[in-house]
């Protein structure tokens, strides 16, 4: 297995530390995480180890993980999400990537991919979307998730949700206060129009649950819109499923990113 090298940098407008990592040799490929999870997902999930012939980089987005982790909502807009990935690309001296995010990750792979496009080669979404997310993210978690947080902190947000173990362990790992500042922006965020995506001509590849609708539904609109997008549907697939088992989703990304 090839080495892996953990680094930080510091986010060039606010300061902010963001951790990651780098591992193999080959073409980039950046990785990012959904809401609540760390760059740990990547590895445990089988993403990593598939990815054999990558320079992969796995970024724990700021209030997640290793990075820093502030309290503050503004602090997570999205204009700093994207310098935080831009930072890390610039720390690995690397002028371009593929980008491939989860949920939380692809709206910053939308983001990113429409404020820096010179920096993402091609993008990979997973269960994604460009739109607002106000109302949205009590669907994917639990109605009352917020006021959950803020009064019962990590405790109370898992006990509202049926989870597996493994996810749990990685949702009971947060710092509540940062997380309920990140849902906080998150909700506020305007996305993206749908007017930008016909200029976002990089090669795209979208894929969604058939029952994470809107995700899907997004997804789906996304493709129809970008002039070198395609859009996959995952049978049966829930927005928290989206991920596992990998085989459905490697068998079109690792064509995807290798062509």
């Amino acid at each position: 297995m090839a080495e892996t090298r953990n680094a930080e940098t510091r986010n060039a407008l606010d300061g902010t530390t963001i951790s990651y990592d780098i591992s193999g040799t080959g073409p980039a490929v950046v990785l990012l995480h959904g809401s609540a999870l760390s760059r740990a997902i990547w590895r445990g999930l089988g993403y990593v180890k598939a990815l054999d012939g990558f320079t992969v980089v796995r970024i724990d987005l700021r209030g997640h993980g290793r990075s820093a982790k502030p309290r503050e909502s503004a602090a997570y807009a999205m204009d700093l999400l994207v310098a935080d990935v831009v930072a890390v690309l610039d720390a690995a001296d690397l002028a371009r990537a593929a980008v491939v995010g989860y949920s939380f990750g692809a709206r910053v792979g939308f983001s990113l991919a429409a404020t820096a496009p010179e920096r993402v080669q091609k993008m990979v979404t997973l269960g994604g979307t460009f739109r607002p997310q106000s109302g949205q993210v009590a669907k994917v978690f639990f109605d009352g998730y917020l006021d959950a947080l803020r009064t019962g902190g990590m405790q109370a947000f898992v006990d509202g949700q049926r989870l597996d173990p493994q996810t749990r362990a990685a949702f009971m790992a947060n710092d509540p206060g940062a997380l309920v500042a990140y849902f906080e922006r998150t909700e506020a965020e305007p996305g993206l129009d749908e007017s930008v995506l016909p200029e976002l001509d990089l090669p795209a590849l979208l894929l969604a649950g058939t029952r994470d609708r809107e995700r899907y539904l997004d997804s789906r609109r996304a493709a129809e819109l970008m002039p070198d997008a395609r859009f996959v549907p995952l049978e049966g697939r829930t927005h928290g499923s989206t991920l596992f088992p990998p085989d459905e989703v490697l068998a079109e990304m690792l064509p995807f990113l290798r062509s």
